[in-house]
Formats: structure tokens, C-alpha cells, sequence
């Protein structure tokens, strides 16, 4: 559960660090001083509306899964075995004990001093001194039960209000949290129709998720910090034989530490079969190969994940996505990002060599792709077209054409995000 919970937590700071943007407008308005006017009116492009309702998507997830969680608090708050209930329940058993107590208690001093008063004239002393020893007894007694009742009807007036301002604090952040889930929705349904009425204006690019590009990524399960790891992400074409084939394809990828403050420690290169050479993500154009990926083949990107020395150890993901463009224009995304789960590991001790043994002082190694190898548990599977119908060019790497930039890949990966936070978060309710 601890791991949901962390899980869910990275991932959902990483989809809604930019929700300053959403409360402006749907789009992302600039309204920052010494922007210029051209620049505050410039109109976004549908790549930016995508991601602007991806991010506003993953607000109201998390909203709904916030308010959920205020309601079953609540839920939890009025069952009978509350610990602030059952608090509240024996003080006030024990104030009408003793508000009981205290009626009997003055019934007896009562009775007591009526007796004195009935005594009669010719009364011996003996008589009238037990009967003031009476009524002196009875009086400690009511005294006492006063005393008693007053203190626990004070220790009931105690447990009543904690009881009563905790239900209300329960109250107040359900009402946050509704109030949340209804601006996050409001957001939502703007940021659709804006994107909406965007694509029915002429002239616009009509790029859209295709559920027939399906990204995959998959990797070691463990890496050693001051290592790398090699993950692969696959771009496969879903489309039947004699269907649309991709001419060139390609993405985006990031890593997250599940540990606040542990992002710095992770960096991601790539490569493929046909540009060995690794090279860092970039973060305005991803990636991209000029390979033409025919219906049911695919094309692999590798991602080298390097996980700094100083790195704690800690939960991470390593999230990508991608898509395709076309000579004649047509052109796609994955519409759900891809992601694999890994742990950061602090390197073991070293042990003394046996005597006489040799031993391997090279530590990890990484060379081109498909010659990999580190502490952590990598891969070192050399990345190819997939045999289904996969073809490289002999270029290497990086179409400016290819609308797989920042906007479009990050929207990929903040929903991979996303799907991540959903599900995490579904499987901590159900278990």
C-alpha cells in the first residue's frame, strides 16, 4: 500500500505541477509582465489543446480520487466503532450515572431532614443526635454525587465536542474537495470544447491518438545507483495487412523518481539499431528514426536509463510514448503512453576476493546499443525492427517533420501518468 500511495503521489505532482496554466484558461494564455501582446494572443496549436486536457484530465482524476477519499473518511468517521464515538458514548454513560447518583443522593438528605424536623417535642438527645448525624451523612453524600456528576458531565461536554469538530472538519474538506472535483470538471469540459471547435476549423492539423500505434516499453526490474540500464520501447504497427503503414515514426520518453527530490538523479539517453550512438532525449523533439513501419511490424527505440551515484534508494517509472508521420500527411499518437516500474538499489559492499582468484575491477560498461551491461539488472537485448514487417532507412536519427515534439510527447507521457495514478489508486481502494 505504502508504494500505491508514493506512487500515486509522484506521478500525480509530475501531471499537475502545470495546473497554474488551467486556471488561467483552457488553453495556456501567457499573461506573465513584458509578454508581448502578439505573443499573449498568439493562438495554441492542437497539440497544445491536447496536452492542455490531458493535464486537465489527470486534475479532475485526482480530484475525484481526493473527494472520494474524504467521503470514505467520513464513512469510517460514523461507524459505531470510531474511537472518538465510543469515547463519547461511554462519557455520557458515565455523566447519567452520575447525574442518577447525585438525584438519589439529595432524595436521601431529603428524607433525612425531614426526619429531623418530624422529631418531636419531648424527643431524648440521643434521638435528636442521630438524627442530625443523619442528615450531616446524607449530606456528605449529596455533596459528594454533586461533585462526581459535575465532573463527568464536564469530561461528556469534552469527548461531545471533539466528536462534533472532527465531524465537522470532515465536513468542510468534503466540501473542498466537491468544490475541487466541480472547478476540476469545469476545466475539463472547457479544454474539450476548446479542443473541440479547434478541429473543426479548416487548415488545421488533423493529428489524433490511433489506437492502431500501440508503444510498449519493458526493462529490468532493479538498477544499481552509478549504473545505467537499458529499457526498450517499442512502436508497433496494429494495423491489418494491405492497412496504413507508418513512414516514420517516433517519441518521447522521461524517468521519475517515486522519492521527492530524486528527478535530478535519473537521465535518459537513446539510440536504435540504426543510430547506435546514445543520445539524450530531447525535450523540445523527442526522438524519432526515418523508418517505415509496415502493418503488423514495429520499430524499437532503446531508452538507457543512468541512475546517479548519489541517488537514494527509492521506487521509479520510466515513462514514453510516440507516433507516426506520413508522406502524405496522415499522422497519429499512441493513445495510451507506455510505462515499466523499476527500483533504484544502492550497490552491495564489496567482499574479499578468495585468494588467488582474479576479479573484475571494469565495474558496468556501456557501450553502443545492444552492448550493455550494468550492475543493476539491465538488459542487453540489441534493439531491431520488429521481424513483422519492420524496415530501417539508412539515415540516422531526427525528421524536424515529425510532430512528435514536446507538446505531443508530453501529452503521451502525462497520460501514461495518468493511467498510472487511475490505476494505482483503483487497486489501493479494492484492496
Amino acid at each position: 500500500m505504502k508504494i500505491r500511495r508514493i506512487l500515486a503521489t509522484a506521478v500525480a505532482a509530475a501531471v499537475t505541477t502545470p495546473v497554474v496554466f488551467l486556471s488561467a484558461t483552457p488553453a495556456f494564455a501567457d499573461t506573465k509582465p513584458g509578454t508581448t501582446a502578439e505573443a499573449r494572443n498568439k493562438k495554441p496549436t492542437l497539440d497544445e489543446l491536447r496536452l492542455a486536457v490531458t493535464k486537465a484530465q489527470a486534475v479532475y482524476d485526482a480530484a475525484v480520487v481526493a473527494d472520494s477519499d474524504a467521503q470514505r473518511a467520513m464513512d469510517e468517521f460514523d461507524k459505531p466503532g470510531n474511537p472518538l464515538s465510543v469515547a463519547r458514548i461511554a462519557a455520557k454513560k458515565a455523566s447519567d450515572e452520575a447525574a442518577a447518583a447525585k438525584v438519589t443522593a439529595d432524595g436521601e438528605l431529603k428524607k433525612a431532614q425531614d426526619a429531623q424536623a418530624a422529631l418531636p417535642a419531648e424527643a431524648t438527645q440521643e434521638q435528636k443526635d442521630a438524627a442530625k448525624k443523619a442528615v450531616d451523612d446524607a449530606q456528605k453524600s449529596a455533596d459528594e454525587a454533586k461533585a462526581t456528576a459535575e465532573t463527568k458531565a464536564a469530561a461528556y461536554a469534552a469527548a461531545d465536542k471533539t466528536y462534533d469538530d472532527a465531524s465537522v472538519e470532515l465536513s468542510r474538506k468534503i466540501g473542498k474537495t466537491q468544490k475541487a472535483k466541480a472547478d476540476a470538471l469545469k476545466a475539463l469540459d472547457a479544454a474539450k470544447k476548446e479542443l473541440a471547435d479547434a478541429q473543426e476549423e479548416p487548415g488545421e492539423d488533423d493529428c489524433d491518438f490511433d489506437k492502431n500505434f500501440v508503444a510498449t516499453l519493458t526493462g529490468p526490474t532493479k538498477v544499481t545507483a552509478g549504473t545505467s540500464a537499458v529499457f526498450n520501447l517499442r512502436m508497433t504497427n496494429k494495423n491489418k495487412a494491405g492497412g496504413l503503414t507508418f513512414d516514420e515514426v517516433g517519441g518521447w520518453a522521461n524517468a521519475f523518481s517515486l522519492d521527492d527530490g530524486q528527478d535530478k538523479y535519473l537521465h535518459v539517453d537513446w539510440s536504435t539499431a540504426n543510430s547506435p550512438k546514445w543520445q539524450p532525449v530531447d525535450e523540445e523533439e523527442g526522438f524519432s528514426s526515418l523508418s517505415a513501419v509496415k502493418p503488423g511490424g514495429s520499430f524499437d527505440f532503446k531508452l538507457k536509463v543512468t541512475v546517479d551515484a548519489k541517488a537514494k534508494a527509492a521506487e521509479a517509472v520510466v515513462a514514453g510514448g510516440g507516433g507516426y508521420q506520413n508522406e502524405d500527411g496522415a499522422c497519429g499518437f499512441s493513445d495510451e503512453g507506455a510505462y515499466a516500474e523499476f527500483t533504484v538499489v544502492k550497490p552491495a559492499k564489496p567482499t574479499k576476493p578468495a585468494p588467488g582468484k582474479d576479479t573484475d575491477k571494469g565495474g558496468s560498461t556501456t557501450g553502443g546499443n545492444g552492448n550493455t551491461t550494468q550492475q543493476g539488472g539491465s538488459s542487453n537485448t540489441s534493439v531491431t525492427s520488429g521481424s513483422t514487417g519492420g524496415t530501417l532507412a539508412k539515415t540516422g536519427s531526427g525528421s524536424a517533420t515529425l510532430p512528435i515534439g514536446l507538446a505531443g510527447g508530453v501529452a503521451v507521457v502525462l497520460g501514461a501518468g495518468a493511467m498510472v495514478l487511475v490505476r494505482r489508486r483503483k487497486a489501493g481502494a479494492d484492496a
